[in-house]
């Protein structure tokens, strides 16, 4: 059964109504009267429900969902360095034939492990996957993103060929805090 459109959704759907143009040979929709109030019912457990259902304050939004924000990229100048081997790579995780959760459990420890032992740069190889768009590869800047790797995850580039090219990423990790 339909409900009967309150005053404000008239108006509404009147003033929505006046900005759109009409096909030739159409004719606008007769804009539904108002309906007239109706009176509360009398019995009490209809009486009750529909007082609550008007007192009740409407459920609150759920949060969307916000975007990940992709970690920044490692500066030129330190990115160069690790390629040429100045800045020692101090680990390494191959995360081929791991599946989605595994590996990113695996790299989520991995780092965590790494900035414990104090390392400024670690190396994760993906893999590239077939027709070079492997899950692993696409997913991991996502997981870096986390907010538990946040504070300890300085930024992330795609590593030189000799270090594996498009399948691999080197991490760039802050100082370890004291």
């Amino acid at each position: 059964m339909k409900r009967p459109l309150r005053p404000e959704e008239t108006t509404l759907w009147a003033a929505v109504a006046a900005t759109v143009r009409l096909a030739p040979g159409r004719t606008p929709p007769p804009l539904p009267a108002p309906a007239a109030p109706t009176p509360p019912a009398t019995s009490s457990k209809a009486g009750a429900s529909a007082t609550l259902a008007t007192a009740a304050p409407p459920k609150a939004k759920p949060r969307p969902r916000q975007p990940y924000e992709a970690p920044q990229t490692i500066e030129p100048g330190r990115k160069r360095r690790i390629v040429r081997g100045r800045d020692e790579i101090a680990g390494r995780i191959d995360l081929h034939g791991l599946d989605q959760d595994r590996a990113r459990q695996a790299l989520h420890s991995f780092l965590l492990r790494a900035h414990e032992d104090g390392a400024r740069a670690v190396l994760v190889i993906t893999g590239k996957g077939r027709m070079g768009d492997g899950v692993l590869r696409r997913r991991a800047p996502e997981w870096l993103a986390d907010p538990a790797l946040r504070p300890i995850v300085a930024g992330l580039s795609q590593a030189d060929r000799h270090h594996g090219g498009e399948g691999a990423f080197y991490i760039a990790l802050k100082r370890k805090t004291r």
